[in-house]
């Protein structure tokens, strides 16, 4: 592993073997899968994640003798020539290396000395570290970056220019391009605290909330449809809604736990704390005909299990659901004792979703009292009618959504149309009654019909106990996960934080923060943010202003080839960002600088253009849908309605995932479809119409002057040399092969988006379409810089 290799190349010769970072990260890769925590899957009865363990009496031998590795059995095995006895055997994984060896030769030489796994020992926060240029610092954080830079002999990089700096810090923040109009006012503020006043303006923007509710809806597995062979659809978008909502006012991550974990279960509960229970209410549910309803319930607690701990905790409990965990000190009977805390609501894989509150849309309520006013006023003139003896509608033959009088007719539909707008039901967590409560066993290998020893609520052993109180479990549980006491979960949102602004957490492995997962790079400066979220009462825009005001978010992303040798993934920060824009954010750019998209908040998922491909689901009916109308056909990607079973496909071809389980981080990749996405997708094309018609509309006279204003729209930075002869080389041989190719031109400028205003010349803006899309195809464009 790239980390592990740092760090075993800091391990010098001269100084003392640190167990948790240079010999646990090789045990547990090498060792715990047949001497760890699991004693049903234990060879040769040694246990070596425990000094007992591993230095036990075992027949007059000794895996590990402190102070001397040539009595070391250990040492011995890892170091043998002899395939038979090397330690670890041929077929479970590589020998260790001689640098490896020795370190575990200099560790046992030291004492041997065992350490609780630093993730699972609560964080302190450290003195700020002297560094060799205080100049550079902006912010405490900048202090560990430094430290270790001067560690390691290097300087931080120079300062990002303006345009980069905005651009970056608009996309980061909004998941939005920033218009021209703020670039040029930002490149042009001179004020000495111009950048924390755009940092601030980003924060307080209706888009924050948008752009990390996102990250948050990957981790709760949201998702518009149940799930499984049917897939049918469900109504949880006021959870969606929720999340937003929660973000923009900044509610801190202590409260935004509590109302998701158990929301139902605080006093006199309001309806947007009921709604927030929807996170657990995410599971997905099997309608299918035949299905066991308590098979399938029982898959939802064991999901909820593994999501809680992986969300708030960053620990793969799922590998104790079976048995003992191979590699973190968790049991298989905790395991239970932990789903029996989520194991108490009502819902039990019901069709209809229950338990559910009903949600009414200021959109939806107007309607309901449009066709209302309607009703009541055909209703009177029907009486009156009526009163009066009136005879409007002549008699016709009794066998003749036209016998009826035609606002008696009218009335019916306005009714229906009624009973249709009625409010929207929602699934919520609600706790069963004492009488109704559920025992809960330990299921022998994962299954729910083989039950084991009965179990009581608790949570693993390994961390702080519940707290003393007679609230609720689950409320405990959620206070319990948000406990100063709990060592990982300030850690881990903090990581995620830094992971979405960088590209890559301090703790790269982001969703495993026990042993299989990789050390941080900067385990101090971890630990200092954990403990200032915490005492700034878990306020997550504190956090991200912090790391985001900092010198070492300010570098330049321009890399040395020295530099790029030494430090390929930015593991030491002496460098800036630069990374591959989310699935949304591509989308949502385009759309942005076409002058297309809608900032229109909240509501029922839309859906945008998708190519109709006639495929059925294994149980249902077609999976095609219908293009929205207006303006919904151009929301931000977060509003696309996501279909578990057939996913939104551009998203899907950017690395979103199904949202079947939580996705604790997306893995980016680089393939051709991507290409195939941008260049020809109905809704890039469209993108590119939208932006040349913005060239031609505003963009000035000359093909110089459009073709800047066209790279400036998309890239928020001035041309550099050559960039725009290039674009109008692009724009003039563009423009002579459509000049014969009429209909050409016509369909290029037109479909999808529409026909041209009058006057328009369809060559022209097909040219100009022709350099948006190239243009939106730049690696310059898809990247955060």
């Amino acid at each position: 592993m790239l980390v592990l290799g740092l760090w075993q190349c800091l391990a010098h010769a001269d100084e003392p073997v640190e167990f948790n970072r240079d010999i646990r990260p090789l045990l547990s890769a090498r060792c715990f899968n047949c001497h760890g925590p699991d004693a049903e899957q234990r060879e040769a009865e040694l246990r070596l994640d425990t000094r007992d363990g591993a230095t036990a009496d075992r027949d007059g031998s000794f895996a590990i003798v402190p102070g001397k590795p040539e009595q070391s059995s250990l040492f011995a095995r890892i170091a043998s020539r002899d395939d038979d006895e090397r330690m670890p055997p041929a077929d479970v994984g590589e020998p260790l290396t001689a640098q490896e060896q020795d370190l575990f030769r200099r560790w046992i030489a030291q004492g041997a000395d065992f350490q609780q796994h630093w993730a699972f020992v609560p964080p302190v926060k450290a003195a700020l570290p002297k560094v060799s240029d205080e100049g550079w610092v902006r912010n405490p954080l900048d202090y560990f970056v430094m430290a270790r830079l001067d560690q390691e002999g290097l300087k931080p990089a120079a300062a990002a220019d303006r345009h980069t700096l905005i651009r970056r810090l608009a996309l980061a923040l909004t998941g939005l391009p920033p218009a021209l109009p703020e670039v040029d006012r930002f490149v042009s503020d001179r004020s000495e605290n111009a950048y924390e006043t755009l940092v601030s303006r980003y924060l307080n923007s209706g888009a924050y909330g948008e752009r990390w509710a996102a990250v948050w809806l990957d981790l709760a597995r949201y998702a518009d449809s149940a799930g499984y062979a049917q897939d049918p659809v469900r109504t949880i978008w006021p959870y969606r809604d929720w999340v937003i909502r929660a973000i923009n006012r900044n509610l801190s991550f202590k409260q935004f736990t509590v109302e998701q974990i158990a929301g139902d279960l605080l006093p006199s509960p309001t309806q947007a704390q009921l709604i927030a229970t929807g996170f657990h209410r995410n599971t997905m549910t099997n309608s299918e005909g035949g299905t066991d309803n308590e098979e399938f319930r029982n898959v939802a607690v064991v999901d909820r299990v593994n999501t809680t701990m992986q969300v708030w905790m960053g620990i793969t409990m799922g590998c104790a659901q079976c048995h003992e965990h191979k590699y973190d000190p968790i049991s298989n009977e905790e395991y239970y004792r932990f789903f029996a805390i989520l194991n108490n609501t009502e819902d039990s894989d019901k069709q209809d979703e229950s338990p559910t509150i009903p949600i009414m849309t200021e959109e939806r309520q107007q309607k309901q009292q449009a066709l209302q006013r309607q009703i009541d006023e055909l209703e009177r003139r029907i009486a009156e009618r009526t009163a009066k003896g009136s005879q409007n509608v002549r008699e016709q033959p009794t066998e003749a959504v036209d016998e009826k009088d035609p606002e008696q007719k009218q009335l019916e539909d306005l009714k229906k149309q009624l009973a249709d707008a009625k409010p929207y039901q929602t699934p919520i967590m609600r706790e069963l009654t004492d009488e109704k409560r559920r025992k809960t066993y330990i299921q022998v290998r994962g299954n729910f019909l083989n039950r084991g020893d009965e179990v009581s609520p608790g949570v693993p052993t390994l961390f702080h106990p519940l707290p003393e109180s007679p609230q609720p479990l689950r409320l405990a549980l959620a206070n319990w996960l948000v406990d100063r006491q709990n060592p990982l979960t300030a850690r881990v949102v903090v990581n995620r934080y830094w992971d979405q602004l960088f590209g890559r957490g301090l703790v790269a492995t982001s969703e495993e923060f026990g042993n299989q997962g990789t050390p941080p790079t900067h385990p101090k400066l971890l630990d200092y943010l954990a403990v200032e979220f915490m005492e700034h009462n878990w306020d997550t825009k504190w956090l991200v202003q912090q790391i985001v005001t900092s010198a070492t978010y300010r570098q330049t992303s321009r890399v040395t080839p020295t530099l790029l040798k030494r430090d390929r993934d930015n593991l030491l920060l002496a460098r800036g960002p630069r990374f591959r824009l989310s699935a949304e954010m591509i989308r949502d750019q385009a759309l942005a600088v076409a002058g297309l998209l809608s900032r229109k908040l909240y509501g029922p998922p839309v859906q945008p253009p998708r190519p109709k491909l006639g495929l059925r689901s294994a149980f249902g009916g077609l999976t095609d849908w219908t293009t929205s109308p207006g303006d919904d056909r151009y929301r931000r990607g977060l509003y696309t309605n996501w279909r578990r079973t057939t996913p939104y496909p551009s998203m899907t071809t950017f690395d979103a995932p199904s949202r079947e389980f939580c996705s604790i981080r997306r893995i980016r990749t680089n393939t051709p479809l991507q290409a195939l996405v941008t260049l020809n997708d109905p809704v890039y094309v469209e993108a590119s119409q939208g932006l040349a018609r913005r060239i031609a509309r505003d963009g000035g006279d000359s093909s110089e002057d459009r073709a800047t204003y066209a790279l400036r729209l998309c890239l928020a930075r001035n041309p550099r040399d050559g960039e725009i002869s290039a674009l109008c080389n692009l724009y003039q041989t563009a423009s002579t092969h459509l000049a014969d190719k009429p209909e050409d031109a016509k369909r290029l400028a037109t479909e999808p988006i529409g026909p041209a205003a009058e006057g328009d010349d369809p060559t022209e803006l097909a040219a100009w379409t022709v350099v948006s899309n190239a243009l939106m195809n730049l690696d310059e464009f898809l990247m955060r810089p």
